[in-house]
C-alpha cells in the first residue's frame, strides 16, 4: 500500500515536469517569431532612412544638407559658402563622409541629376557644380576622388573640368591601374578639336605633372596620346609649350 501510494506520487511529480517542459517549450517557439519581428522591424526601421538623415548627423552637415538639395541655384550656392567655411576652419576632417556626400550629390547637379519643366532642363548650374569640384579637392579622400573621376567623364563644361582636374592634382591621388590618368585623358581627347578650352588643357598638364610627381612616373598609354594632342593641337603656345615640358618630364622618369 505504502510502495503504491510512492508510486503514484513519483508519477505525478513526473507528470508535472512534463507538463512545465512542454509550457517552456511552446513559449519558446511562440517567443522565437517575435523576436525575429522585432528584429525585422527595426531592420526595415533603418532601410527606410533616407540616406540624409543616416549621414548628417550634425546640426550644421543637417543645415548645409537641407540648402544643397533645395531646387534653387542661391541655396545650393550658400551650401557650399557654408561648407567652405567649416573646411578653412578644419571642422571637416579629409575625406570626411558627409561632406563628400553632399559635393557627390552638387558636382552633378544638371548633369547626372536633371530637373525638367517642359522639357527644359531647369537645375543646369556650373557654378554649383564648379565650386563642388573645388572643394572635393580640398577634402580629399577616395570617395571625392572617384566623384572627380566621374565629373572628368560626365561633365562637358570647361570650366567645371578645369576645376576637377586641378583638383586631382593637388589631391596628389594614387594611379591605382591608370584610373585617372584615363580619365584625364579621356576628358583632353573628347575637347572640340577645332575650338578647345585653353584653360582646361593648361589645368590638365599641371595636373598630369603632379601625379608624375606622386606615383613617381606615368605608364598610362592613353596620356601619351593626350599630351601629343596637347603639344600639337590648335592651343596657344603657353598651352604647347607646356606640354612638351611635361612630356620631356615624364621621359626622365
Amino acid at each position: 500500500m505504502e510502495n503504491n501510494k510512492i508510486g503514484n506520487l513519483l508519477t505525478e511529480c513526473n507528470m508535472k515536469k512534463n507538463i512545465a517542459m512542454t509550457v517552456i517549450i511552446i513559449l519558446s517557439i511562440l517567443l522565437i517569431p517575435s523576436s525575429l519581428f522585432a528584429q525585422q522591424s527595426s531592420s526595415a526601421s533603418e532601410e527606410e532612412k533616407t540616406v540624409e538623415e543616416l549621414f548628417l548627423q550634425s546640426v550644421e552637415m543637417r543645415i548645409i544638407g537641407e540648402q544643397a538639395f533645395s531646387d534653387t541655384r542661391e541655396s545650393k550656392l550658400s551650401a557650399l559658402d557654408n561648407l567652405a567655411e567649416l573646411i578653412e576652419s578644419g571642422d571637416v576632417a579629409s575625406g570626411d563622409p558627409e561632406a563628400s556626400y553632399i559635393l557627390d550629390s552638387l558636382s552633378s547637379e544638371g548633369i547626372g541629376i536633371v530637373y525638367r519643366e517642359e522639357g527644359r532642363v531647369v537645375n543646369n548650374f556650373p557654378e554649383v557644380r564648379r565650386k563642388s569640384c573645388e572643394l572635393l579637392g580640398k577634402i580629399g579622400g577616395e570617395a571625392a576622388k572617384d566623384t572627380l573621376i566621374n565629373v572628368l567623364i560626365s561633365d562637358d563644361e570647361p570650366m567645371v573640368l578645369s576645376e576637377a582636374v586641378y583638383a586631382l592634382g593637388n589631391m596628389g591621388v594614387e594611379n591605382r591601374n591608370n584610373q585617372v590618368t584615363q580619365a584625364i585623358s579621356f576628358s583632353i581627347l573628347n575637347q572640340d578639336i577645332l575650338t578647345p578650352d585653353q584653360n582646361y588643357g593648361y589645368a590638365a598638364l599641371l595636373a598630369i605633372e603632379k601625379i608624375a610627381a606622386q606615383n613617381n612616373g606615368i605608364s598610362d598609354p592613353s596620356i601619351y596620346r593626350a599630351l601629343i594632342r596637347l603639344s600639337q593641337g590648335n592651343y596657344m603656345a603657353t598651352v604647347t609649350d607646356k606640354a612638351n615640358e611635361v612630356i620631356r618630364e615624364l621621359l626622365s622618369y
